[in-house]
């Protein structure tokens, strides 16, 4: 009986000891994300420095905004979607090294693509708008009913099932499986569209608030890790869109008594240069 008990514990020690690596590379990896989302806050933060942070904010030439667009996505999506990465990194630590990287560019590439649209959305509201859109004219709907139908996405059953899968990394990496580093790259661009599928009201509930704003975007960016993060998730998606109900409430009657919220000049319209 001593023999067999210590021939389980010593199968029990070595188990340990082969997952001791793994666990350190999870960390490691965990770490690295978070350090890339704080270099990309810098940057970020540095690129905005002087800029007008209010809604309708001009947005730069295109090349300039999908670049600077990207790097904010890695500082306010990073830390969220860390822990897929860090599962998807175990499951394929033998096969390949670089496949952890692979699904994180691909999650990156839909942010981009998405950034992209929301540019050519722009451009296409100031064509056609034109001096409209301004603040003390149609501009303070437009930024009050964005808020608003964020809050209403927030309780549709699109944004539930788009959630689950990112709150859930082994269901949507069994399910969504793809070998290799073409699968790699598969898998992330599938993720990063369940991710904009999840969180595309909010980052348009950010224009309405100010896309330049480092304020907003911790707030945004806080509200995205609450959801996909916290345990809690009916509490949080409902208490998600009673918090934007209210910033549209104060946004419409009185938007000056907004914290870190800039009005645009009544001769700067909302989506124009």
């Amino acid at each position: 009986m001593s023999s067999a008990v210590s021939a389980a514990e010593g199968e029990h020690d070595r188990d340990r000891a082969g997952l001791a690596p793994a666990v350190r590379a999870r960390l490691a990896l965990v770490a690295f994300l978070f350090v890339l989302a704080a270099l990309a806050w810098w940057w970020t933060a540095d690129r905005m420095r002087g800029m007008d942070n209010g809604p309708g904010t001009d947005l730069g030439t295109l090349g300039w905004f999908v670049g600077l667009w990207i790097v904010m996505m890695a500082a306010m999506m990073f830390p969220s979607v860390s822990p897929t990465v860090a599962l998807y990194s175990r499951l394929t630590r033998s096969r390949s090294p670089a496949a952890p990287l692979v699904f994180t560019a691909g999650y990156l590439l839909v942010w981009g693509a998405t950034g992209l649209a929301a540019y050519g959305i722009f451009e296409l509201g100031h064509t056609l708008a034109g001096s409209q859109l301004a603040w003390n004219h149609a501009g303070r709907w437009v930024a009050g009913g964005t808020l608003i139908a964020a809050a209403a996405y927030e309780v549709t059953p699109l944004k539930n099932v788009c959630l689950a899968k990112c709150r859930s990394p082994l269901g949507f990496l069994v399910g969504a499986w793809r070998d290799g580093l073409s699968g790699a790259l598969k898998m992330g661009v599938r993720h990063g569209s369940w991710c904009v599928g999840c969180c595309w009201a909010l980052m348009a509930a950010l224009f309405a608030l100010g896309v330049m704003s480092l304020t907003w975007m911790g707030f945004v960016a806080g509200l995205i890790a609450a959801e996909k993060m916290l345990p809690w998730r009916r509490v949080v998606t409902y208490g998600t869109a009673a918090l934007l109900l209210a910033l549209a409430a104060v946004l419409l009657v009185a938007p000056d008594a907004l914290p870190s919220f800039t009005i645009p000049g009544n001769h700067g319209p909302l989506g124009m240069r």
